[in-house]
């Protein structure tokens, strides 16, 4: 190829667009430091807990401990049953997370598939229960988990989690999106409505789902008003009902403090790393579909 087609070839293509414009510059500067307001507590909290205590309170404050040490993190070990309650909230938002899914995809392909008289004012109820906040069912739910002698027991932390008229809600809209020649296809085959859910439209809903999954895992983990009202035996504690606790009893120890806060959330952070592409796939498939 000569010079001058060359020259002809990148005289048609217009003018050649910078690599680094003004708009991807300012909006990773911008992107930056969001990131970093959001690290900031983060890294000041295991600072804090990498101090001892009489540094904790020095003024003026500095950043990084003189002599770091992990004196904290023993003594929340050693002090405390934090582990027993990272296996509460373990065994907890499990058990939320695979019945939250498992009640989410059933109403959801109902109320997407289904034609039933009424269906309409309950969907429309179902959106009217999104803006209902959860606190304003605290006093009956418990007095039901009581009639129920729930309270102190897993199924009682559990069970008033478990329906989410959001996940719901983005589930249908989800499978609205979905073409119902596959579902034709295995009508076909001879499959049911429940042979079809679970071999078709979940297969074809994973990344959503994942993203449900990982929302309600860590909405579970976090939530604190519930179980903190639920659970009077120290035993069955998760860890932000814990955390709390531990706060309460060992007063200003910031460093034990700071401790029990990063490991409680060291969980979530591992979980996220891991899986944030599922996430981020399935809130973008989530608004491409819906």
């Amino acid at each position: 190829m000569t010079a001058q087609a060359v020259s002809v070839r990148l005289a048609d293509s217009g003018p050649v667009q910078p690599r680094f414009g003004f708009a991807k510059v300012a909006l990773g500067t911008g992107a930056a430091l969001l990131a970093l307001l959001w690290l900031v507590p983060l890294l000041w909290a295991l600072d804090t807990s990498l101090k001892p205590e009489p540094e904790t309170t020095r003024t003026p404050i500095t950043w990084l401990p003189a002599a770091p040490t992990a004196a904290a993190y023993s003594s929340v070990l050693d002090q405390g049953s934090i582990l027993r309650w990272f296996l509460n909230s373990t065994i907890v938002a499990i058990l939320v997370t695979a019945l939250t899914l498992l009640v989410s995809v059933l109403a959801a392909y109902g109320f997407s598939r289904t034609r039933f008289p009424g269906r309409k004012p309950l969907f429309g109820l179902l959106v009217a229960g999104i803006l209902v906040p959860p606190q304003v069912l605290i006093v009956p739910l418990f007095a039901e988990m009581t009639s129920l002698r729930l309270v102190d027991t897993y199924w009682g932390i559990v069970l008033p989690q478990v329906v989410a008229p959001v996940m719901v809600f983005v589930l249908k809209k989800f499978f609205d999106g979905v073409s119902r020649d596959y579902e034709d296809a295995a009508r076909v085959d001879g499959a049911g409505r429940l042979r079809i859910v679970w071999s078709v439209m979940v297969p074809m809903s994973r990344p959503i789902l994942g993203a449900v999954a990982i929302f309600t895992f860590i909405g579970a983990w976090n939530n604190f008003l519930w179980p903190f009202i639920v659970t009077t035996d120290p035993s069955m504690m998760t860890i932000p009902v814990g955390l709390a606790n531990v706060q309460g009893s060992y007063g200003l120890r910031y460093a034990q403090i700071m401790a029990s806060a990063v490991l409680g959330g060291l969980p979530l952070l591992i979980i996220y790393a891991l899986f944030q592409r599922h996430v981020v796939r399935g809130v973008g498939d989530a608004g491409v579909k819906g």
